[in-house]
């Protein structure tokens, strides 16, 4: 994580109450900035469990609320050419405000992602020799 922001998220009523308990799924979700806004994209929000769900789609892109200074900021970093992105890290509850954390992190190519995948599958094999060590 190279740099993180607190930012403000656009929310239907629903989905407010359905964050507030906790049914908020940030995985494979991503920030995407088209033009001079930001949006979370494929972040998972269950319908709430007392609303009418007809037309809801739980996995729409959500505006980001960011000043325009910092939304220029992160928009240079990411073309700067260093393999940048933006990703949400975290959401929580504020003064009864929901907000976003994210951060600019970089990016892994291909072979990086095989190789930690490669580092991983070793360790689990030494755990498990480990394991079945002990037990006899």
């Amino acid at each position: 994580m190279i740099e993180s922001l607190e930012t403000g998220i656009s929310l239907i009523g629903a989905e407010v109450k359905s964050i507030k308990q906790g049914h908020m799924n940030l995985n494979d979700a991503f920030v995407k900035i088209m033009g001079s806004e930001a949006y979370l994209v494929n972040a998972d929000i269950p319908v709430y469990q007392y609303a009418r769900p007809q037309g809801y789609d739980s996995r729409r892109s959500r505006k980001l609320l960011l000043h325009k200074k910092e939304l220029l900021r992160f928009k240079t970093k990411i073309q700067s050419g260093e393999r940048l992105t933006l990703a949400p890290v975290n959401c929580y509850n504020k003064a009864g405000l929901i907000k976003l954390e994210i951060a600019l992190v970089k990016g892994r190519r291909q072979i990086e992602k095989k190789k930690l995948d490669k580092e991983r599958d070793i360790r689990r094999a030494q755990e498990r020799e480990m394991k079945e060590y002990v037990k006899s």
